[in-house]
């Protein structure tokens, strides 16, 4: 048979010829392993629509698109497409768990929740002649016979970050706004791989550089350090993404550190105890967030810091602090978000409940508009704000002092290069990825992440000592 996954970009301006830089980072990796449990006699191929045009000439027996929130629409119009050519359609991913009723028009067959478990169910179904028109994620989820992504089906050359991979699911977190909770609904919501099935897989991949999607890959504090263990001697550098809680636990960073670690991705979320706590971002509570950027600066890893505007104890000054904050922190690089409130979560049951939802755009569901009324701030001077954040922080001038920030000469000069790199290169950016060669600012950002940190050197026997261990939740 004839499968064709496909993601469809997340931004109507998400082509290869004018999407910005972060749609060029990653790989889609959840596809990628649904393809490589199909039988050998089937065929495959992978469309990422954000690195590539759709193809829409083909006629494939079996299509499955990923469906998020704000590719929804461009998502409905491929299945039907399809399904009007004869096509089996299947969609999953978050939004469809969301609003299954909403994506079951537009498909043959939904899965609700992750699809690691009930894809092989399907396959079966299919290939006997009765698949379902629903599947849903049991209560009971596991890793341990989900294979490795097929990456022959991705063209490396066109991703900064071809070695993305992904060693856990879910969140051991319960915050409100998150998706997770409906995601994982009925069902354990954080679980890992077996910690040698992890290391094979990050021995498989070639070069230095690696990228850890996971939500959370300290989540598991036994797993984490068996995997660090495991990772210590292979060279490899890597980003990653955790909470302040488990930045702040002894130990933990510094062996992540030892492994590669040169970046994390910390959801602070926001500034205000009160606001932590009224969506649930418990794990921050109580947490010095200074002391935490300083423990990760004092290992040779930088900050990329998240950051929500527009919570109920938010006024017209959240955007200055919050920026003035990071930058006097030295964090490197900031995320600013507008707080949305996706279907399918707590945040958005309350203010639907409280009638402060605006509308029901899912295209405008990008954490860059506000689509719910906010307490303290206009939803236009929310907007005006957030972009003012962005603005403000990538400051040429917000840089130097970000850098001046470090008390090493070196992590300053790192911190300086690389926040530039990020926001002020971005004609350079259009120019590589028009030309389909991003993947030559590897090298680049390799060096940049090498300079801080202690990395034990490369040898020829790295991890293997680990690769019997098989840890799990």
């Amino acid at each position: 048979m004839k499968f064709k996954f496909i993601l469809p970009s997340l931004a109507e301006a998400g082509t290869p010829w004018f999407r910005p830089i972060k749609y060029s980072l990653f790989p889609p990796l959840g596809l990628a392993t649904l393809a490589a449990m199909l039988d050998p006699e089937d065929d495959a191929v992978l469309e990422d629509h954000h690195v590539m045009k759709p193809n829409l000439s083909d006629s494939p027996d079996v299509v499955v698109i990923q469906v998020y929130i704000t590719n929804a629409r461009r998502a409905y119009r491929l299945a039907d497409h399809y399904r009007s050519l004869g096509a089996h359609v299947c969609l999953g991913g978050l939004h469809v768990t969301s609003l299954p009723d909403e994506a079951a028009a537009h498909a043959d067959t939904i899965f609700l929740g992750p699809g690691d478990d009930t894809w092989r169910a399907f396959l079966h179904d299919l290939k006997t002649g009765k698949p379902a028109d629903r599947y849903t994620a049991p209560a009971r989820r596991s890793l341990d016979a989900v294979p490795t992504p097929r990456r022959d089906l991705i063209r490396r050359g066109l991703y900064l970050v071809p070695n993305s991979l992904v060693v856990t699911r879910g969140c051991p977190h319960h915050c409100d706004f998150c998706y997770k909770d409906a995601f994982f609904r009925g069902g354990n919501g954080f679980y890992t791989r077996r910690v040698d099935a992890a290391l094979r897989e990050i021995e498989s991949l070639p070069g230095r550089h690696l990228y850890f999607l996971d939500d959370h890959l300290l989540g598991h504090e036994r797993f984490a350090r068996e995997l660090f263990a495991g990772m210590e001697g292979m060279g490899r550098v890597f980003q990653a993404a955790g909470t302040v809680a488990s930045v702040l636990r002894p130990g933990l960073i510094e062996a992540a550190a030892r492994a590669g670690l040169r970046s994390l991705f910390v959801g602070f979320e926001n500034l205000d105890e009160n606001n932590l706590r009224d969506h649930g971002k418990v794990q921050n509570l109580g947490r010095h967030y200074n002391a935490a950027v300083r423990r990760l600066h004092d290992h040779g890893i930088m900050v990329n810091g998240s950051f929500v505007f527009g919570m109920d104890e938010d006024g017209p000054d959240v955007f200055d602090r919050t920026v003035d904050w990071a930058v006097e922190q030295g964090v490197e690089t900031a995320t600013f978000h507008i707080m949305t409130p996706y279907p399918g979560t707590a945040l958005y049951q309350r203010m639907k409940e409280a009638g402060r939802m605006l509308h029901t755009d899912w295209e405008r569901y990008d954490t860059r508009h506000t689509v719910f009324r906010p307490r303290h701030i206009s939803p236009d001077a929310l907007e005006r704000g957030y972009h003012r954040a962005y603005r403000r922080f990538y400051q040429w001038r917000n840089l130097f002092r970000g850098a001046a920030a470090h008390t090493s000469v070196a992590d300053g000069i790192r911190h300086f290069a690389y926040a530039a790199a990020w926001k002020k290169a971005e004609g350079l950016w259009r120019v590589l990825i028009r030309a389909n060669q991003v993947t030559r600012a590897l090298p680049l950002l390799e060096r940049v992440l090498a300079t801080g940190g202690k990395a034990s050197p490369p040898t020829a026997e790295a991890g293997r000592g680990a690769l019997g261990w098989t840890t799990k939740p």
